[in-house]
């Protein structure tokens, strides 16, 4: 039985065995997840406890998803899957919640100087706004790196996926497939205005699919360095979305 069998059988039935090939199925999806996310967590946590946290998260994708709607299981799944390894490790108490704060201090008044400077502020610009050494703020911006995607994330899994789950009467099939190709064609507009290396680092990350580690090597700078960047692309696109009112 193949997986789209598969699929059309376990929403009809819910039968445990059915959702057990639907796991296997689609626990290779979960262990690249759990590579990509050990590339930052693995000197804190085992590879084998991510891949385990992330199939919480595969389970939860199939007890939640509706076939019905005109998404890829992938797409949908593979947030749930960054989420549920980040909430357990935040649940190890991996990053405290002072860390926490920073970041999202770091977010508001970067906001705040791009837009008295009309432009993205250079970290060194940034780290005197906040009056931060900037060695202090690269840290942040490297150790909330996977905190700042999975918000993301969740954001938009929000406002192009998960409420569309709910009550079909409250929105027309047609007006959720806008909502979606206006939310990716927004996405596209945020990230070709961005640095060209963030713009580079997001590309390599998520289009190519490389590692810090090879995307370290392209760019000649260290994966702290990539991590930094990566970080701070995040919270340009969150910024740029609270400022349209999508944030």
């Amino acid at each position: 039985m193949n997986t789209d069998e598969l699929w059309q059988q376990y929403s009809k039935t819910k039968d445990k065995n059915i959702r057990k090939s639907l796991i296997e199925s689609y626990v290779g999806l979960v262990k690249i997840i759990a590579g990509r996310m050990y590339n930052y967590y693995g000197s804190k946590i085992e590879y084998d406890d991510l891949v385990s946290f992330g199939v919480l998260g595969l389970i939860d994708s199939i007890e939640r998803f509706d076939i019905e709607r005109n998404i890829k299981f992938e797409t949908y799944a593979q947030i749930r899957i960054k989420g549920a390894i980040v909430d357990n490790i935040r649940k190890l108490d991996w990053m405290p919640r002072s860390l926490r704060r920073k970041s999202k201090e770091v977010q508001e008044e970067m906001l705040k100087l791009e837009n008295k400077l009309g432009r993205t502020p250079t970290n060194l610009e940034l780290a005197e706004h906040l009056k931060m050494p900037l060695k202090e703020l690269e840290e942040v911006l490297a150790d909330t790196v996977n905190y700042n995607v999975t918000s993301l994330e969740d954001l938009l899994a929000n406002k192009g996926g998960e409420h569309l789950v709910g009550d079909e009467k409250e929105i027309s099939l047609p007006e959720k497939a806008f909502e979606r190709k206006e939310l990716k064609e927004i996405l596209g507009d945020i990230i070709e205005q961005l640095p060209s290396n963030q713009k580079t680092v997001i590309s390599l990350y998520y289009y190519e699919e490389l590692t810090y580690k090879e995307i370290g090597k392209i760019m000649e700078l260290s994966e702290s360095r990539i991590s930094q960047i990566h970080s701070k692309a995040i919270l340009n696109i969150k910024n740029k979305l609270y400022k349209m009112g999508v944030y």
